[in-house]
Formats: C-alpha cells, structure tokens, sequence
C-alpha cells in the first residue's frame, strides 16, 4: 500500500485548503482512513476519521467546526478540507489508517501565517 498526500502550501489565517491522499495499492474501501497532523516539536496526532462506508466520522476538538473530512472510494481517494485556518494548523498533514497500520507517507506541508 501506498499513501501520498497533496495539497499542502503557505496560507494565510481564514482561508481554506483541501487536502487530498491517495492510496494505491490495497482495498482502500475496506479501511476506516484518517488524518493525523505534526507540528513543529509535537507528536503526531490523529485529528479526523471516516469509517469505509463514509459514517462514523470523528474530529479532534482542535478542528472540529473547521474541518471536514469524506472519501471517495471510486478514486481511492481521502479527502480534508480545512476552513477558517488558524496558524496553530500548521503542521505536515499525513493518512492512514486509525490504527496507523499502513505505511506512513511523507505527509503534505501546511504552513498558516498570522
């Protein structure tokens, strides 16, 4: 299985970005799929999940309001799309699997400037 993330650039706060991964590889529609964020000096953690029918979605506190994640199992495809961006957002955004049992892609940059 491979993930790759795109999507990620310098922004200022208040605007939105969409994030996207693709997975290629495995029965993508057969994984619950969410993203996780690192920021500078701090571990990585999951902010958001989907389960593989497109229900039971999670959202950290820290993004929930703000962002909204959805899949596309047709294109292999997850997806993060992120309003009202704060700079406490920036991080590298990365997939996979709740349980983290895929291999780690090199994730997507986003930086939000104040």
């Amino acid at each position: 299985v491979q993930l790759v993330e795109s999507g990620g650039r310098l922004v200022q706060a208040g605007v939105s970005l969409r994030l996207s991964c693709a997975v290629s590889g495995g029965a993508f529609e057969s994984y619950s799929m969410s993203w996780f964020r690192q920021a500078p000096g701090k571990e990585r953690e999951l902010i958001a999940n989907i389960k593989w029918g497109g229900g039971s979605i999670y959202y950290a506190d820290s993004v929930k309001g703000r962002f909204t994640i959805s899949r596309d199992n047709a294109k292999n495809t997850l997806y993060l799309q992120m309003n009202v961006l704060k700079p406490e957002d920036t991080a590298v955004y990365y997939c996979n699997s709740p349980t983290e049992v895929l291999p780690w892609g090199q994730g997507t940059q986003v930086t939000v400037s104040s």
